[in-house]
């Protein structure tokens, strides 16, 4: 079963964050008279801090640290491990990135829904978004349509608005082919399965308003949105910026061979 991240650390932020607050409001006090009562008000400040509830302590030591992560998390930056090939060769299984959270505007966490404008996404970016037909597993893919494109894949080729988006051939890396693709203002490689058919990614779409259509740039070994559909805007997570680290399992060693930015 997957856990929800984001919405346990929410919860586990507002109980800690309400139980320092009620202490502090109510429960100190009432402590406090009662060690007054006790004829206890001489004792120190340390050791009436020792007489705290376990609840209480770990809070008041809990809440600062989960309410800087999750400020940190949900408006700035995230981390995320790439768990699949469908990105290849741009990002590799093990790569571990950086989401900026904040560039496609302010949304609140768990909900995603948007307060605060500050941009959308572009054509050629590379994007973090929540899978739109569960709403929480994290899928990344590279933005190929904005909204109002016509979309045509066909022999493995893209067509935007009817016109062909400039690649050039790389090289030939058996079973794959290596192409370097124009998008926008972004150039960037793919990857094509040699001798394969395109079959069922292959057609024609139109891309709603408030909508993304994506791609992976491992063509024919990905599930984008030529299989499911588009993304809506409230699902949008992020665009991926950086490579941190790469390790691609416990058996192996962590490697910063490929720390840089992400094209």
């Amino acid at each position: 079963m997957d856990i929800d991240f984001p919405l346990v650390l929410v919860v586990l932020t507002f109980v800690t964050g309400a139980v320092w607050l009620a202490d502090i409001a109510f429960l100190r006090k009432r402590r406090l008279a009662g060690a007054e009562q006790g004829g206890q008000v001489d004792e120190s400040a340390d050791e009436f801090e020792d007489r705290e509830p376990w609840l209480v302590d770990i809070s008041r030591s809990f809440f600062p640290v989960l309410a800087v992560v999750l400020v940190l998390r949900s408006f700035l930056i995230e981390p995320f491990q790439i768990p699949s090939g469908s990105m290849l060769p741009t990002l590799e299984v093990g790569d571990f990135i950086l989401v900026n959270k904040y560039a496609y505007g302010l949304r609140l966490p768990v909900a995603g829904t948007k307060i605060v404008e500050i941009g959308d996404p572009e054509r050629g970016d590379v994007m973090v978004f929540r899978y739109p037909e569960d709403g929480t597993t994290n899928y990344i893919k590279r933005v190929v349509g904005l909204p109002g494109d016509h979309i045509r894949y066909r022999n493995k080729q893209l067509f935007i608005n009817d016109e062909p988006v400039p690649r050039d051939f790389v090289a030939r890396l058996p079973p794959m082919e290596r192409w370097r693709e124009q998008l926008g203002e972004v150039e960037h490689d793919l990857y094509l399965t040699m001798g394969r058919v395109s079959g069922s990614g292959e057609g024609e779409w139109v891309v709603p308003e408030g909508h993304y259509f994506v791609m992976g740039d491992n063509r024919d070994n990905s599930n984008d949105s030529r299989f499911w559909g588009t993304v809506p805007d409230e699902m949008v997570v992020g665009k991926a910026f950086a490579i941190w680290m790469h390790w691609k399992s416990l058996t192996s060693l962590p490697s910063f061979d490929r720390v840089g930015g992400i094209q």
